[in-house]
């Protein structure tokens, strides 16, 4: 892989090290002239008729099968629409239904709070006595027994990179006779994923992260192939009927993968993830990963050496860890702040982590190195100890 030249593909603002795109991935050079097209082009000059003549309806599999090349998903089953909540409501209530003698949703602790949210809604909408049951991280195998439903997890926690071994696991809820639910937010172009060698029964995941779609982008769901046809969607929307077109009163399924659509496609966020996804067309997951680990342990050997207040909230295993490192510090909010004030841009998650993303296709060595002499000068001399950088802004 030649990172230098992926790099080139990208916006980056001049100065600023970006450490962020766990959490928003910068702009493609490319999506700008995309989306522009898209608004000039086919909204402005085909009007309607873009939903035929630009191919509008048929992008949401096009692209879903895009991204199913790199969650290891075969095409024909992965499409793309509505937000991420959204697709963790549609794949838990069809893993339910698959399941209806049984009451519990196991999940993890250290899962993403929506997702968490996302369950105790349709628990108390479907009011049919299932419950959701959280436990450590590492207990989550053990804890898998006849009750379980669906073993709902993020394979790579949002706050500490920590990952879940989604083959053992999925191995272990099917040899109970349950069902996996596995969130992507933070695999998906970011770590290989193999979802039909671990048999995971649905995946979802977003496209604005590592994926690099931007603000907004829509989110993807995969239902693996021997559930596709079977399961009825708990929101049936217009788009996943078998005949949209033909406005019959009443909800018949699509076929396959198309009867997880709901609502009408965003176009012009279309427009920018497919202008993504032409960067990840060309992206080998095994070196992007290899490269990943020599930046992070690149990070955490210059952070031990240099930012000794500083404690690791990783998994040091890189083996465990996804491609993010937390870090904690009592005053961690201020000192992401001053950072950002420096030009070294990650973010904080509650309670006291410092959050950085490593995106090979942008980041390399020497950013890696600078930002740790930034963040040392900073702890060093205090220079986080300022009112503004302890006022908390809506996002964190």
């Amino acid at each position: 892989m030649d990172f230098a030249a992926t790099k080139a593909l990208f916006h980056l603002p001049k100065g600023v090290i970006y450490l962020d795109g766990n959490s928003l991935g910068p702009l493609p050079k490319a999506a700008a002239a995309r989306i522009a097209r898209a608004v000039g082009d086919e909204w402005g000059e085909m009007l309607i008729t873009g939903w035929n003549m630009a191919g509008w309806m048929a992008q949401p599999r096009a692209l879903g099968d895009r991204i199913g090349r790199l969650v290891g998903a075969p095409p024909g089953y992965t499409v793309i629409g509505d937000t991420l909540s959204v697709k963790v409501y549609q794949a838990l209530a069809a893993a339910l239904a698959l399941r209806p003698g049984r009451k519990v949703i196991l999940s993890d602790t250290g899962n993403f709070p929506s997702d968490l949210y996302m369950a105790e809604g349709l628990i108390e909408g479907f009011g049919r006595g299932h419950v959701l049951k959280t436990v450590d991280p590492e207990e989550v195998a053990t804890q898998i027994g006849e009750d379980v439903a669906v073993l709902m997890l993020t394979e790579v926690d949002y706050r500490t990179g920590r990952m879940h071994d989604m083959a053992r696991l999925t191995a272990r809820a099917h040899a109970a006779g349950a069902l996996t639910v596995w969130d992507l937010a933070h695999s998906a172009g970011a770590i290989p994923v193999d979802l039909t060698g671990a048999k995971a029964d649905f995946a979802v995941g977003c496209t604005y992260k590592y994926l690099n779609a931007g603000p907004g982008a829509p989110a993807f769901i995969y239902v693996a192939p021997e559930h596709a046809d079977t399961v009825r969607p708990a929101l049936s929307g217009w788009l996943g009927h078998d005949a949209p077109f033909a406005f019959e009163p009443h909800y018949r399924p699509g076929t396959g993968i198309e009867r997880m659509r709901v609502g009408t496609p965003p176009v012009l966020q279309m427009a920018a993830l497919e202008a993504a996804l032409d960067i990840w067309d060309g992206v080998d997951m095994s070196a992007l990963r290899a490269r990943s680990i020599e930046l992070t342990e690149l990070f955490i050997a210059e952070v031990d050496a240099a930012c000794p207040s500083l404690t690791l909230n990783s998994p040091r295993d890189p083996a465990l860890r996804g491609s993010q490192v937390a870090l904690r510090h009592p005053e961690a909010y201020a000192v992401m702040q001053a950072l950002i004030a420096r030009g070294v841009i990650g973010d904080f998650r509650a309670p006291d982590n410092l959050r950085f993303g490593f995106t090979p296709l942008y980041i390399g060595a020497a950013e890696v190195r600078r930002a740790v002499r930034i963040l040392a000068d900073i702890l060093d001399n205090r220079l986080w100890d300022v009112t503004a950088y302890k006022t908390r802004a809506t996002v964190t």
